[in-house]
């Protein structure tokens, strides 16, 4: 429900790191846009800034929008800009339902904003802090009625959970599903299994949907209200947002209101989602009730004389919590820093499957935007069409004052950049189970180009290259073209041992790999032991129909015969496991549902893997040692060696990256 920086995208947080737009479609999907707006003279600010009112708001939008949608294939949007406790416009773009043609009406069309749903869990743990009922700085263990254990000696608190730094590992298990009778609810899904502790709390930002699930479960707990409940009572109502909820399926009422998700480049509506882990992403709302609770939070807690939080409280729920990388975005208490050209802004992004959304507040204008699309659109296109808005907005209303930019500094950046070059893997992922295989596939490699900058081959533009990167200060680079930063600590050994970059920094870094985990060396002779047991398989049946046609004999029998045909059997077991585990990977990026079909085939697959990759290395041993005892001819002796070396290479990927294990848990 985040932008996350590895291949598995939305299903592992939910979102995407970059790509570029999407090619243009033949028919364009946007219909021209409904409005409600605030009317303002249109004019230039000084300093070259436009005006920030409604009549150049909507020109611009309706400049960028309608485009940017049908270039992405995307089939619609909602846009709202508040300003000084006021709905500044408020547009609905394209459809909410393709095949009934209806439009997005910005102020009863519901989207699914996903994890921005986080900041109304969170919001709602501050009431309960107001209230005494709640210590942040307290171990979570106190509210809940099941156990957390300690992570070397420590417990998680409240505030780690707020900052996405409880230390867990990713959970993807039932996140997302659309199939009712697969859904689980968010407090059986917290107790059925708590995902392992792989960083101490505190130390390490790894974004959690667990975690947030688990705030609402204690606002749950202290409140002795359903989490949807109270939010309905405590937030909704305050604010008058009448179209919102985190129940799932929503209320009958408002189902025809609900607007209709979307997967890339088809017609047909994805589905109703159902967000197990509801406090992180449950919630359907409406564009005018977003606004509202932009609002209530730019204007320290109240809207429209209803208060739902202190001023104090809303403004130490926007103050930094966690700080990852000096001169880099901090961690708020639930918002995370994504400050631009000088201002301080702090945000929100969410995804499901087919929902994509944004939330910024400029808190030194008084300014909120938001943006939700009801597709990712050709090619993840959603994902830098929100970017390039946000950062578009900025630049034309609040632009960076030139004398403040920063200039690059010479001294010191090819040797910054050695220090950062190597192979790093995102906080965020799994170790425990087999999507620990996704670390391998998504390490990082960084490199030093040419002018002795870093290259950051997943770190892209708009225009799908990587970032060029200028060194502004000691491990700090700037996008040379935009308003990224990049940053790295550096370990004692006197390399880089963890970065982060633009509005990941606050909840997902990269490690420096362990040599023994590092895809440098892994991933090539993995490839390279593959395609030897591949040509193994497919030269057995070969030579044996050749030798069939020719009358010739295989010269082996008895013993010896057996032993070359078991090492033929086991190079094609371990290639059908590997495409058994190919498959269903494949098959639950492609649906997040899994439902105890998949818990069976894991196990199996699980099992099959120990009897084929650590059988089929034995045999492979067994075959080696039969061609060196018997001094068959060099060229087979040669080959049972890469056969011994290509097995074992599966069988340590499978025991380092959990293709072998007894666990339906992921």
């Amino acid at each position: 429900m985040r932008k996350a920086a590895s291949f598995l995208g939305v299903i592992l947080g939910l979102g995407a790191l970059s790509g570029a737009l999407a090619q243009a479609r033949q028919e364009p999907l946007a219909p021209k846009a409904q409005s409600v707006e605030v009317s303002k003279p249109v004019g230039a600010a000084a300093g070259g800034a436009h005006q920030l009112a409604a009549d150049d708001v909507n020109a611009w939008l309706d400049g960028f929008m309608p485009y940017a949608l049908a270039k992405g294939d995307i089939p619609g949007a909602v846009v709202v800009v508040v300003k000084d406790g006021q709905v500044l416009t408020e547009r609905g773009f394209g459809y909410s339902n393709v095949a009934k043609k209806t439009k997005v009406d910005p102020k009863t069309t519901m989207f699914r904003p996903g994890s921005i749903s986080k900041l109304f869990t969170w919001t709602a743990v501050m009431q309960q802090v107001e209230q005494g009922k709640i210590d942040l700085n307290a171990d979570v263990n106190k509210y809940i009625d099941f156990k957390i254990p300690p992570y070397e000696g420590k417990p998680i608190t409240v505030l780690n959970l707020m900052t996405h730094t409880p230390g867990f590992e990713e959970q993807v298990k039932d996140l997302i599903t659309i199939t009712p009778s697969e859904y689980v609810h968010f407090d059986a899904l917290l107790k059925r299994w708590v995902p392992k502790r792989i960083y101490a709390p505190g130390t390490t930002p790894a974004y959690s949907n667990y975690g947030a699930s688990l705030a609402g479960y204690i606002v749950q707990r202290t409140s002795g209200e359903p989490f949807d409940a109270y939010v309905e009572h405590h937030i909704f109502a305050p604010l008058g947002m009448a179209h919102s909820t985190f129940s799932q399926p929503v209320p009958a009422n408002l189902k025809p209101l609900l607007a209709e998700g979307y997967r890339a480049g088809k017609d047909k509506p994805y589905g109703y989602e159902y967000v197990s882990a509801a406090p992180a992403g449950s919630l359907s709302a409406s564009g005018d009730d977003m606004a509202r609770f932009m609002i209530a939070h730019l204007q320290n807690g109240t809207y429209n004389g209803q208060q739902i939080l202190k001023p104090e409280t809303a403004q130490l729920m926007h103050s930094p919590a966690n700080v990852p990388f000096k001169g880099l975005n901090a961690m708020a208490h639930g918002f995370y820093q994504t400050n631009i050209n000088g201002l301080r802004v702090i945000a929100h992004g969410g995804d499901t499957v087919a929902f994509h959304s944004d939330l910024y507040l400029f808190l030194d204008k008084n300014v909120g935007i938001y943006v939700s699309m009801n597709s990712a659109g050709k090619e993840g296109a959603a994902q830098p069409l929100r970017t390039s808005w946000f950062q578009s907005f900025a630049d034309r209303y609040f632009p960076e004052d030139p004398n403040a930019i920063q200039k690059p500094v010479a001294a010191g950046a090819k040797e910054d950049a050695q220090k950062l070059a190597g192979v790093y893997s995102t906080t965020r992922g799994a170790r425990s189970n087999f999507l620990a295989i996704a670390d391998l596939i998504g390490q990082t490699k960084v490199g030093v180009d040419k002018d002795g900058n870093p290259v950051i081959p997943p770190a892209k533009g708009l225009n799908g290259q990587p970032i060029k990167w200028m060194h502004i200060g000691p491990m700090l680079w700037r996008d040379a073209n935009g308003h990224d930063l990049l940053g790295a600590t550096v370990g004692p050994d006197g390399k880089a041992n963890r970065f982060s970059f633009g509005e990941l920094a606050p909840i997902i870094d990269f490690d420096r790999t362990p040599t023994s985990r590092s895809s440098a060396w892994i991933l090539p002779l993995l490839y390279a032991s593959l395609a030897i047991l591949l040509v193994t398989g497919l030269l057995w049946p070969t030579r044996l129909l050749v030798r069939r046609k020719f009358k010739g004999t295989l010269g082996l029998e008895g013993r010896q015969l057996w032993t070359y045909r078991s090492s033929r059997i086991a190079a094609w077991a371990i290639l059908a496991v590997l495409v058994g585990w190919l498959l269903v990977i494949s098959l639950l990026f492609a649906d997040l549902s899994s439902g105890a079909t998949l818990s069976v085939i894991l196990i199996s697959l699980q099992f099959l893997g120990l009897i084929a990759f650590l059988g089929g290395t034995l045999v492979m041993l067994w075959y080696a040692y039969t061609a060196w005892k018997l001094k068959w001819h060099w060229t087979a002796k040669a080959w049972s060696v890469l056969l011994v070396i290509s097995s074992a290479t599966v069988l340590y990927v499978g025991l380092v990256y959990k293709l072998i294990g007894f666990t339906t848990n992921y």
